[in-house]
């Protein structure tokens, strides 16, 4: 299956799909929840994956109650998960190579992430590529967050180009939501999320990785040559 539009630009989500940042997560909260002698159920946990940390918080109140004291969990989670996050933050498969093509290919992108700023810095910034994004699309810069398309908006733009003409690679669900309510052809490289028939309607493609991505990109290219 080729793509349906030539792609003017690359919108990239960034934990799950550039950075390996769910696993630790996961393993962050569960961590925090067993301390705290709560249980937390991994549906809770996969429901989380694409939203903001406002959105987190929502479903941590919906799940244990009103009553539950959300900030000092939520602390002991971010201060377990950044220790954990110290032994190294991987790369996802395919992200340099794909980040090569895109510069062999002329085509600009984006970071678009429901991630704040300061957690792009800490993710990509020790792996070198920050600078390899024409611009960095995150918490604080649109008003409402993923499954709103805002941050897609924001990111299409900034750099110039007509969300229809932009390729969104997600991971999440609400990504995927985001990145076709703002008009984009979307593939979902699923991480810890199963594709569901949702997503298949949502989505042009759900690709095994980002080679496979990278692929589709040269084949374009080299289709319209």
């Amino acid at each position: 299956m080729s793509l349906p539009r030539i792609v003017r630009a690359v919108v990239f989500d960034m934990d799950g799909l550039l950075v390996d940042t769910e696993v630790i997560f996961r393993e962050a909260i569960m961590s925090s929840s067993a301390d705290a002698g709560h249980d937390m159920p991994l549906s809770v946990f996969l429901s989380m994956i694409g939203t903001n940390d406002e959105g987190s918080r929502r479903i941590l109140r919906d799940h244990f109650g009103e009553g539950f004291e959300v900030e000092p969990f939520w602390a002991a989670t971010l201060k377990r998960f950044y220790a954990l996050a110290e032994g190294g933050i991987a790369l996802k498969t395919g992200v340099v190579e794909i980040l090569d093509a895109v510069d062999r290919l002329g085509i600009p992108r984006a970071v678009a992430t429901s991630s704040a700023h300061k957690n792009v810095v800490h993710s990509l910034g020790p792996h070198g590529i920050i600078d390899r994004f024409d611009t960095i699309v995150a918490k604080g810069d649109y008003a409402r967050g993923k499954p709103a398309p805002d941050p897609f908006l924001k990111a299409a733009e900034r750099l110039g180009v007509a969300p229809e003409d932009c390729l969104a690679l997600e991971d999440s669900h609400n990504g995927v939501r985001a990145a076709a309510a703002a008009g984009m052809m979307t593939i979902m490289v699923p991480d810890m999320l199963d594709p569901t028939e949702e997503m298949r309607t949502l989505c042009i493609r759900i690709a095994h990785d980002l080679h496979e991505v990278r692929e589709l990109l040269e084949a374009q290219r080299s289709a319209i040559q």
